[in-house]
Order: C-alpha cells, then sequence, then structure tokens
C-alpha cells in the first residue's frame, strides 16, 4: 500500500495540509482514535486574525512576541500574522461561516494578551468543531482516511536514513505497513501525560516519541502551557472554559469574593495565560478554590453553548454565576524541530500543528495562534510538496525490525500523570525535577516494541516523552513564559539565547542563529 502522502493525524493542520495537495496525489490520513476525536475539535478559542478595524499585522506580531517572551523564529511569526486575515477569507470563500455582529461584520472576541479583539469565532464557542466539519466535508479524491489505527514505527532506509513509512496497529492489534514519499506527524501535544489537561485522551506525545526514536531532533520540550481556567467537578477537571468567557467580563474570583488578578498584572483576568494559571496555582495550593464569576455576562447560555453543555452535563449550575476552575496542561510550543516548511532532520519526514517547533509561540503561545498555526503551515506544507518532483518511493527493506533492548518493565500510566503534574507542571524546582528525571530513569524508554500491546507501546511512548520534557525543565535554569522555576524565577540572558535541542546522540544547548533577530513589520 503505497501513497505520496502519509499524514498522521487528524487535527486541523493534517486536514489543511489534506485540502491543498494537489488532486492527483493519492494521500493517507491515520488517525489513532476517530477523525471528531481531536483537540481541534475541542477548540472553543477562534482564530487569531488581524482583521478588524484600528487592527494590523504589527499589532498581531506585537502581542505574540510579548505572550512569549521574545523567544521566537520572527520571520515566523511575522510572516504567519500577515497570513492570517487571507486564511480567514480563504475559509469565508469555502462556505464557513463565522459569527457576525449586528452590523453584519465579523464579531471579533478579546482574549489575554490580545491589545485588540481579534479573535474569529464559528459557532460561538465550538470554532474549532466548526472548522474540522468544513474541512472534513472538503474532502478530495484520492484522500483515504483510517480511523482507529495506531502508528507506533516509522520506516527507515538504514543506508540513507529517510523515513519512507509507517507500521501500524489496527483495532485488532493486527499489523499494517504503509509506505509513501512523505510522512507528516501532525498528531498534537502532550497533554495526555498530566492528570489534570484540557486535551482530548488520546493526545500523549505520540509524534514526538516517533520522531525521537526515528533519531529525529527534538527542541525545547520544556514549554508546555498550562491553561487557567479548567472547569473543575469534584476532584477532577472536566473541561476548559474558554479564555473568551474572560474576554466577555469573567473574572477571576476566590472563595471571599476577591479578584485574584486584581494588582497582579496590568491586564488584570486577561494578562497572558502563564501569569493567570501561576496566580491560581498558588491559591490552589493553599487549599483555596477558584471561581470565574460569570454573572456579569449576559445571555451567558448563547454565547457559550459548549460550556453550557459541559456544566449541565456535570451539575454545575450555570444560574449561580460561579464556575469552580483550575489550571491544566494545555499546549506544547517546543517539540519537534523543523524548518520554515515543516521538514525534520530526517530526509521524507515532516512535522506540522503543535507537535512541532515552529517558533511561532516561542516560550509561551498567544491565544488562538493554535488554529492560525495549524491553517498556516497545513497549507505553507502542501504548497511546498505540490512542487517537489516525483520519486520513486523506497522499496520495503528485507528486514524491519527495532534495534532497541526488551523490558516489559514500565510504569502505570495514571502513576506517570500524577508525577509529572507534581514535578514538571506549573511550577518546578531542581529537587522536584530530579526526583522525577530518577524516577523515570527506573524504567526503559527504548524498550522495543515488537510483540507488545497497544497499550504497552503508548505506555513506552508517554514515557519517552516524559523523559524529554523532564530533562528540558531541568536544563533551562531560568523562568521563561510558560516554563517556571521557583529556584531560577527571572529571566536569563544567556538561556534566552539557546534552545535545547534533545535527540539519541544526548542533548546540546544550541545557540539561535542569525534569522530569529527581531524584525520589525510596519502597520
Amino acid at each position: 500500500m503505497t501513497y505520496h502522502c502519509i499524514i498522521v493525524g487528524g487535527g486541523i493542520a493534517a486536514l489543511q495540509l489534506a485540502h491543498h495537495l494537489k488532486r492527483d496525489m493519492d494521500i493517507l490520513l491515520l488517525m489513532k482514535g476517530e477523525i471528531r476525536s481531536s483537540n481541534t475539535y475541542r477548540a472553543q478559542g477562534g482564530i487569531a486574525a488581524a482583521v478588524g478595524q484600528g487592527d494590523s499585522p504589527a499589532l498581531h506580531y506585537n502581542d505574540t512576541i510579548q505572550a512569549g517572551r521574545d523567544f521566537h523564529n520572527y520571520k515566523e511569526v511575522a510572516d504567519l500574522v500577515k497570513k492570517g486575515p487571507n486564511l480567514i477569507a480563504a475559509l469565508q470563500q469555502e462556505g464557513l461561516q463565522f459569527d457576525q455582529g449586528p452590523d453584519g461584520r465579523l464579531a471579533l472576541g478579546m482574549e489575554g494578551a490580545h491589545s485588540r479583539n481579534r479573535i474569529v469565532h464559528s459557532g460561538g464557542d465550538a470554532s474549532g468543531k466548526c472548522v474540522a466539519e468544513h474541512l472534513i466535508r472538503l474532502q478530495r479524491p484520492g484522500l483515504t482516511i483510517r480511523e482507529n489505527r495506531f502508528v507506533y514505527e516509522l520506516m527507515m532506509d538504514p543506508i540513507t536514513n529517510r523515513c519512507f513509512g509507517v507500521q501500524v496497529l489496527d483495532e485488532a492489534g493486527r499489523i499494517e505497513n504503509y509506505f509513501g514519499r512523505h510522512i507528516i506527524l501532525a498528531t498534537g501535544g502532550v497533554g495526555g501525560l498530566y492528570d489534570q489537561t484540557s486535551n482530548d485522551p488520546t493526545i500523549t506525545g505520540d509524534g514526538i516519541a516517533l520522531a525521537y526514536r526515528a533519531g529525529a531532533d527534538l527542541v525545547d520540550m520544556e514549554f508546555i502551557q498550562f491553561h487557567p481556567t479548567l472547569l473543575v467537578g469534584g476532584d477532577r477537571t472536566i473541561g476548559l472554559v474558554s479564555e473568551a468567557v474572560r474576554g466577555a467580563g469573567g473574572r477571576l474570583i476566590d472563595n471571599t469574593g476577591r479578584k485574584v488578578m486584581e494588582g497582579k498584572h496590568p491586564l488584570g483576568d486577561l494578562a497572558p495565560r502563564h501569569v493567570v494559571a501561576h496566580e491560581i496555582f498558588k491559591l490552589k495550593t493553599k487549599g483555596e478554590e477558584v471561581f470565574l464569576d460569570i454573572s456579569g455576562i449576559t445571555d451567558f447560555k448563547e454565547k457559550f453553548p459548549t460550556i453550557t453543555e459541559l456544566c449541565e452535563a456535570n451539575g454545575i449550575l450555570i444560574a449561580k454565576g460561579k464556575l469552580p476552575v483550575a489550571p491544566g496542561c494545555h499546549f506544547l510550543m517546543g517539540g519537534i524541530s523543523v524548518d520554515a516548511v515543516g521538514r525534520t532532520t530526517i530526509p521524507g519526514l515532516y512535522a506540522i500543528g503543535e507537535t512541532a517547533a515552529t517558533g511561532v509561540h516561542g516560550a509561551n503561545r498567544l491565544a488562538s495562534n493554535s488554529l492560525l498555526e495549524g491553517l498556516y503551515y497545513g497549507r505553507k506544507l502542501a504548497l511546498f510538496l505540490n512542487e517537489l518532483p516525483d520519486a520513486p518511493i523506497l522499496a520495503k527493506p528485507d528486514r524491519l525490525c527495532s534495534t532497541y533492548e526488551t523490558s516489559d518493565f514500565l510504569p502505570e500510566p495514571d502513576e506517570l500523570r500524577r508525577q509529572m503534574m507534581k514535578h514538571a507542571g506549573i511550577i518546578r524546582f531542581r529537587e522536584g525535577l530530579e526526583e522525577l528525571d530518577r524516577w523515570l530513569g527506573e524504567y526503559n524508554a527504548d524498550a522495543s516494541l515488537v510483540g507488545k500491546s497497544k497499550k504497552d507501546i503508548q505506555t513506552v511512548f508517554m514515557l519517552q516523552t516524559a523523559k524529554l520534557i523532564a530533562k528540558g525543565a531541568l536544563l533551562r535554569e531560568e523562568s521563561r513564559g510558560a516554563h517556571i522555576r521557583s529556584d531560577f524565577p527571572d529571566e536569563s540572558k544567556h538561556f534566552g539565547k539557546v534552545h535545547i535541542v534533545q535527540s539519541k546522540k544526548g542533548f546540546e544547548m544550541r545557540d539561535r542563529h542569525c534569522e530569529y533577530d527581531q524584525i520589525t513589520i510596519h502597520a
């Protein structure tokens, strides 16, 4: 079974890529779960784009850099924000309906760290679902979608080190082999490695582990964003409360009604996510509850139907005007090292979306830049691949086997999630990270996958990705964006100039190159 392109994942980046590839290409889209079980489908926030009066790509650019603490690939950020309005216009031309105000213009929302109302929504707080359904409807000839297929190995040519296929487990645990000219990882982030997360349960860092095991470079794995407002039911988080609620007038309060963010940041409740998450976390560790006061928002149910449905399904009464919230793992800013079009350090292997470290998010993603990133890089990679000359697909080698030592000694996934939240969560410090590193080191992340169940392979992947996060967090001795070290509370001039790159060869502190020099966008 051979294809021009094999795409692993089914979120916005994967669907956008498939949509824009040439119509004469044979494309295979492999989903770990079902096509509607992605983080894109869950996304309540909209798409950030400078489409309103008084706004500009220059302002969007500045907000992105400020939120991400000046740790970006500045050229990529500039291109991203410049293309934003065109990407919105293209979706409209294809038939996607965005929410409008009474004047017939786009209804633009406000979210944290934005200086202008620039969040475009569809279906209120169901933007991700609406965009995903739109792209699913645009399925094209030559596209094959296989759901419930778990990609567990990248096929590598031992001579050229080129990736030319994937090994897959189907629903019954049977092995399937697929071969392609271009293999694209669009598997999302790492939220499933934490016991409090906004992510779909299927998002457990598979793309990170696959790329690492194949020999690719990973970069800045310590930069993980924790969303301030996950809905709390009992002692667990049960879903996301969009930042748009605070943009519409919601306010964070403690048990006594005191405003949590008052005096903490000039933007108050709409401060950058890492700032708000930090303040809530400090209160929660003292045993205090935190609520989102929505009593001042008129027509809440109509504006936020997804959140309303989530509350009603879990016995939380909207009429009380207070939603219990806590921070949880939300988004990976680091990931697989890629160039400007998504090429990894392995020939034939690409990465787009959250699993790729494009440099557009810096150390802390600006709200609603994630769907924009998926749209931008999905299309950008498609245009690049469309121009490549046809090349033969490599023949299957005589032997396809793992070179790793066998080990069946693996951690319990739930315990791994607890350890990650405890030691590599919102606040980190050396002793905790060293304890986590020792605990993870008791297990063999390089275990052979031959003969293992899907559950055990998933655990191996989680273990490997957790080790990369822990090592990166231990090595970066500063607080920058979403990476907060209590023992190194300030930003470091030294660490502000280096990426922490990890691979099977080890790790290195790699200087940020000249293309990362700050640039100016004119309004």
